[in-house]
């Protein structure tokens, strides 16, 4: 088996440990110490945080959509894949070496989705875009951090908490969809979406996308009433 190289490592802003791009012949994996975050064998659940968003917006024309978090790629490129040529995208990736190595030794994930007319990449956080925005979006898809329970950065969790929610809410167009994608349950999450005021549902999906064996993350799809 060809061993693991890497490729660069990159911090993470209010972070501690720096990030890690690995290698092993044509995978990739992004690791915090020894935890995987991302990892370029398992991506099923990252396409269906788009996918089963832009489900709900099929009756829109033009729809706009906030990524908050690049990471190899994978909600962006299906996103694009099922929305039409009015579209937007707006993503906000925090770690500006995160969009280096997209563009760089990962750009086959990605295929030609950051060159997308449709798509405009932002450095910098994406809970600073939501707090600007007022009715501003039709879906705002999360995959910072690990999810509600955060591994890289404590104030990622401000994403997450009550004001957090309330300030996703205010963003979304009504009838608007908030995902929240994360690796592990974490059980005050939907009522806490439902107190903010979102019709909330929690999906559970293989990591590969796939039925069968093998890590099960989890999505929610929260919608602001219309």
């Amino acid at each position: 088996m060809l061993p693991w190289k890497l490729i660069d490592t990159a911090d993470v802003p209010g972070g501690g440990e720096p990030l890690r791009l690995m290698q092993r012949g044509r995978e990739f994996t992004i690791k915090l110490g020894q935890n995987e975050l991302m990892s370029s064998r398992l991506y099923g659940s990252e396409e269906a945080l788009a996918t089963l968003s832009c489900a709900r917006l099929k009756d829109r024309p033009a729809p706009h959509l906030l990524i908050g978090g690049l990471g190899m790629g994978f909600t962006l490129r299906a996103a694009l894949k099922v929305l039409g040529p009015q579209a937007r995208v707006t993503v906000a990736e925090l770690v500006p070496a995160v969009i280096m190595w997209a563009r760089g030794p990962m750009a086959e994930l990605s295929g030609d989705s950051l060159a997308d007319p449709r798509v405009d990449i932002r450095e910098g956080d994406v809970a600073k875009l939501i707090a600007a925005a007022r009715g501003t979006y039709d879906a705002i898809l999360l995959d910072v951090d690990n999810g509600p329970q955060g591994l890289t950065r404590q104030s990622n969790d401000a994403l997450y908490d009550s004001s957090g929610l309330r300030a996703a809410f205010s963003a979304l167009r009504p009838g608007g969809v908030l995902a929240v994608w994360s690796s592990h349950p974490a059980d005050h999450f939907t009522p806490q979406l439902r107190k903010a005021g979102f019709a909330a549902e929690e999906i559970k999906i293989r990591a590969t996308g796939r039925s069968g064996r093998g890590a099960r993350h989890v999505i929610w799809i929260a919608t602001r009433p219309a």
